[in-house]
Protein backbone atom coordinates (compact mmCIF):
# COMPACT_ATOMS: atom_id res chain seq x y z
CA UNK A 1 0.00 0.00 0.00
CA UNK A 2 2.11 3.17 -1.21
CA UNK A 3 -1.23 5.63 -0.45
CA UNK A 4 -0.78 8.40 1.60
CA UNK A 5 -4.36 8.42 3.83
CA UNK A 6 -6.18 5.58 5.08
CA UNK A 7 -9.51 4.93 6.29
CA UNK A 8 -9.72 2.14 8.72
CA UNK A 9 -12.86 0.27 9.45
CA UNK A 10 -12.71 -0.70 13.55
CA UNK A 11 -14.82 -3.73 13.53
CA UNK A 12 -13.50 -6.96 12.28
CA UNK A 13 -10.68 -5.19 11.00
CA UNK A 14 -8.59 -3.81 14.06
CA UNK A 15 -10.95 -5.09 16.65
CA UNK A 16 -11.90 -8.42 17.47
CA UNK A 17 -15.75 -7.21 18.38
CA UNK A 18 -17.45 -9.36 15.45
CA UNK A 19 -18.51 -11.90 17.60
CA UNK A 20 -19.61 -9.36 20.81
CA UNK A 21 -22.00 -7.50 17.91
CA UNK A 22 -23.15 -10.61 16.53
CA UNK A 23 -24.96 -11.38 20.09
CA UNK A 24 -25.73 -8.16 21.22
CA UNK A 25 -29.34 -7.88 18.90
CA UNK A 26 -30.14 -11.12 20.73
CA UNK A 27 -28.52 -9.91 23.89
CA UNK A 28 -30.70 -7.09 24.02
CA UNK A 29 -34.03 -8.49 22.56
CA UNK A 30 -33.56 -11.48 25.02
CA UNK A 31 -33.73 -8.74 28.06
CA UNK A 32 -36.75 -7.96 26.10
CA UNK A 33 -38.09 -10.96 25.92
CA UNK A 34 -37.62 -11.89 22.66
CA UNK A 35 -36.14 -14.92 22.07
CA UNK A 36 -34.56 -16.56 18.77
CA UNK A 37 -35.35 -13.75 16.53
CA UNK A 38 -35.24 -14.80 12.86
CA UNK A 39 -31.91 -15.44 11.30
CA UNK A 40 -33.13 -13.75 8.04
CA UNK A 41 -33.84 -10.74 10.31
CA UNK A 42 -30.18 -10.70 12.22
CA UNK A 43 -28.47 -10.78 8.74
CA UNK A 44 -31.00 -7.84 7.17
CA UNK A 45 -29.24 -5.60 10.07
CA UNK A 46 -26.27 -6.29 8.85
CA UNK A 47 -25.67 -3.07 7.19
CA UNK A 48 -27.71 -1.09 8.92
CA UNK A 49 -26.70 2.41 11.25
CA UNK A 50 -27.58 1.22 14.90
CA UNK A 51 -30.43 3.28 14.45
CA UNK A 52 -31.79 1.45 11.34
CA UNK A 53 -31.91 -1.47 12.94
CA UNK A 54 -33.65 -0.48 16.57
CA UNK A 55 -36.17 1.18 14.29
CA UNK A 56 -36.69 -2.24 12.68
CA UNK A 57 -36.36 -3.91 16.14
CA UNK A 58 -39.26 -1.26 16.82
CA UNK A 59 -41.21 -2.61 14.39
CA UNK A 60 -40.85 -6.59 14.01
CA UNK A 61 -41.13 -6.34 17.63
CA UNK A 62 -43.67 -3.89 18.70
CA UNK A 63 -41.13 -2.68 20.94
CA UNK A 64 -41.52 0.72 23.20
CA UNK A 65 -40.29 4.14 22.53
CA UNK A 66 -37.92 5.68 20.25
CA UNK A 67 -35.38 4.04 17.41
CA UNK A 68 -32.97 6.86 19.46
CA UNK A 69 -34.04 5.46 23.05
CA UNK A 70 -33.37 1.50 21.61
CA UNK A 71 -30.07 2.70 20.42
CA UNK A 72 -29.21 4.16 23.37
CA UNK A 73 -29.86 1.10 25.11
CA UNK A 74 -28.15 -1.23 22.95
CA UNK A 75 -24.97 1.15 22.86
CA UNK A 76 -25.31 0.70 26.60
CA UNK A 77 -24.66 -2.86 26.54
CA UNK A 78 -21.99 -2.86 23.77
CA UNK A 79 -20.01 -0.20 25.62
CA UNK A 80 -19.17 -2.76 28.62
CA UNK A 81 -17.58 -4.75 26.06
CA UNK A 82 -16.03 -2.59 24.65
CA UNK A 83 -14.61 -1.29 27.68
CA UNK A 84 -13.91 -4.54 28.96
CA UNK A 85 -14.17 -7.49 26.55
CA UNK A 86 -12.93 -6.34 23.30
CA UNK A 87 -9.41 -7.16 22.12
CA UNK A 88 -7.06 -5.85 19.43
CA UNK A 89 -6.50 -7.97 16.62
CA UNK A 90 -2.53 -9.51 16.46
CA UNK A 91 -0.55 -7.34 15.17
CA UNK A 92 -2.98 -4.55 14.29
CA UNK A 93 -0.94 -2.23 16.57
CA UNK A 94 2.19 -3.13 14.80
CA UNK A 95 1.21 -2.62 11.19
CA UNK A 96 -0.27 1.20 12.21
CA UNK A 97 2.86 2.28 13.45
CA UNK A 98 4.32 1.11 10.66
CA UNK A 99 2.21 3.37 8.51
CA UNK A 100 2.66 6.31 11.09
CA UNK A 101 6.27 6.13 10.79
CA UNK A 102 6.05 6.58 7.05
CA UNK A 103 3.84 9.29 7.56
CA UNK A 104 0.19 8.19 6.35
CA UNK A 105 -2.48 9.78 7.53
CA UNK A 106 -4.91 7.79 9.29
CA UNK A 107 -8.75 7.98 10.07
CA UNK A 108 -11.47 5.44 11.87
CA UNK A 109 -14.71 5.33 9.79
CA UNK A 110 -16.79 3.12 11.70
CA UNK A 111 -20.73 2.13 11.88
CA UNK A 112 -20.28 2.14 15.47
CA UNK A 113 -20.67 5.67 17.57
CA UNK A 114 -17.65 7.60 17.68
CA UNK A 115 -17.69 7.60 21.67
CA UNK A 116 -17.01 3.78 21.79
CA UNK A 117 -15.01 4.03 19.34
CA UNK A 118 -12.55 6.10 21.25
CA UNK A 119 -13.50 4.32 24.18
CA UNK A 120 -12.20 0.76 22.64
CA UNK A 121 -9.17 2.16 20.92
CA UNK A 122 -8.08 4.07 23.39
CA UNK A 123 -8.07 1.40 26.19
CA UNK A 124 -6.27 -0.56 23.28
CA UNK A 125 -3.39 2.13 22.91
CA UNK A 126 -3.47 2.72 19.37
CA UNK A 127 -6.09 5.81 19.59
CA UNK A 128 -3.19 8.46 18.95
CA UNK A 129 -2.38 6.59 15.42
CA UNK A 130 -5.62 8.59 14.22
CA UNK A 131 -6.10 12.37 13.05
CA UNK A 132 -10.33 11.78 13.51
CA UNK A 133 -12.64 8.97 14.07
CA UNK A 134 -16.14 9.06 11.99
CA UNK A 135 -19.06 7.36 12.28
CA UNK A 136 -22.20 6.16 9.84
CA UNK A 137 -24.10 7.89 12.43
CA UNK A 138 -22.25 11.10 11.77
CA UNK A 139 -23.00 10.60 7.92
CA UNK A 140 -26.74 9.20 8.57
CA UNK A 141 -25.95 6.68 6.43
CA UNK A 142 -24.46 3.02 6.88
CA UNK A 143 -21.75 1.35 4.08
CA UNK A 144 -23.96 0.40 2.01
CA UNK A 145 -23.69 4.35 0.89
CA UNK A 146 -20.36 5.17 0.51
CA UNK A 147 -21.59 8.58 2.53
CA UNK A 148 -18.54 8.17 5.51
CA UNK A 149 -15.84 6.92 3.22
CA UNK A 150 -16.34 10.16 1.13
CA UNK A 151 -16.57 12.45 4.56
CA UNK A 152 -13.65 11.25 5.44
CA UNK A 153 -11.65 11.68 2.46
CA UNK A 154 -12.98 15.57 2.08
CA UNK A 155 -12.15 15.65 6.24
CA UNK A 156 -8.43 14.64 4.67
CA UNK A 157 -8.69 16.62 1.61
CA UNK A 158 -8.06 13.85 -1.09
CA UNK A 159 -9.65 11.92 -3.85
CA UNK A 160 -10.63 8.51 -3.05
CA UNK A 161 -7.98 7.11 -5.87
CA UNK A 162 -5.14 8.59 -3.19
CA UNK A 163 -7.15 6.84 -0.13
CA UNK A 164 -6.64 3.35 0.98
CA UNK A 165 -10.01 1.78 2.78
CA UNK A 166 -9.21 -1.63 4.93
CA UNK A 167 -12.60 -3.28 5.14
CA UNK A 168 -13.51 -7.18 6.29
CA UNK A 169 -17.18 -6.96 5.20
CA UNK A 170 -17.37 -7.79 1.94
CA UNK A 171 -20.72 -4.51 1.35
CA UNK A 172 -18.36 -1.85 2.93
CA UNK A 173 -15.54 -3.43 0.75
CA UNK A 174 -17.89 -3.33 -2.42
CA UNK A 175 -19.65 -0.02 -1.46
CA UNK A 176 -15.62 1.23 -1.10
CA UNK A 177 -14.76 0.20 -4.72
CA UNK A 178 -17.72 1.40 -6.53
CA UNK A 179 -16.76 5.22 -4.82
CA UNK A 180 -13.11 4.94 -6.39
CA UNK A 181 -11.23 4.12 -3.00
CA UNK A 182 -7.91 1.74 -3.36
CA UNK A 183 -9.58 -0.98 -0.89
CA UNK A 184 -7.92 -3.79 1.24
CA UNK A 185 -9.97 -6.68 1.89
CA UNK A 186 -9.18 -7.75 5.92
CA UNK A 187 -9.60 -11.45 7.03
CA UNK A 188 -12.59 -11.99 9.79
CA UNK A 189 -13.28 -15.58 10.92
CA UNK A 190 -16.87 -14.33 11.37
CA UNK A 191 -16.72 -13.19 7.42
CA UNK A 192 -14.81 -16.33 6.57
CA UNK A 193 -17.98 -17.30 3.86
CA UNK A 194 -17.27 -13.81 2.12
CA UNK A 195 -12.96 -14.31 1.92
CA UNK A 196 -12.62 -15.21 -1.64
CA UNK A 197 -15.37 -12.80 -2.66
CA UNK A 198 -13.40 -10.02 -0.52
CA UNK A 199 -10.19 -10.96 -2.10
CA UNK A 200 -11.60 -10.80 -5.53
CA UNK A 201 -12.54 -7.03 -5.51
CA UNK A 202 -10.07 -5.29 -3.60
CA UNK A 203 -6.45 -4.26 -4.48
CA UNK A 204 -4.83 -5.65 -1.83
CA UNK A 205 -5.82 -8.58 0.75
CA UNK A 206 -4.64 -9.18 4.60
CA UNK A 207 -4.90 -12.21 6.70
CA UNK A 208 -2.21 -11.15 9.05
CA UNK A 209 -2.07 -7.70 10.60
CA UNK A 210 1.81 -9.01 11.69
CA UNK A 211 3.06 -10.40 8.33
CA UNK A 212 1.59 -7.16 6.62
CA UNK A 213 3.72 -4.90 9.03
CA UNK A 214 6.69 -6.90 8.49
CA UNK A 215 5.85 -6.41 4.18
CA UNK A 216 5.74 -2.72 4.70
Amino acid sequence: MNKTFAIFDMDGTLVDSMPWWQRIGVEFLAARSVTNPPAELLERIKPMTLLESSALFMREFRIPGSPEEIAAEINGLMAEHYRRDVTLKPGAAEFLRALNARGVRMCVASATVEPLVAACLGRLGVLDCFEFLISCADVGAGKDRPDVFLAAAERFGAAPKDVAVYEDAIFAAQTAVKAGFYTVGVYDATADAAWEQLKAITREHITDWNEAANEL
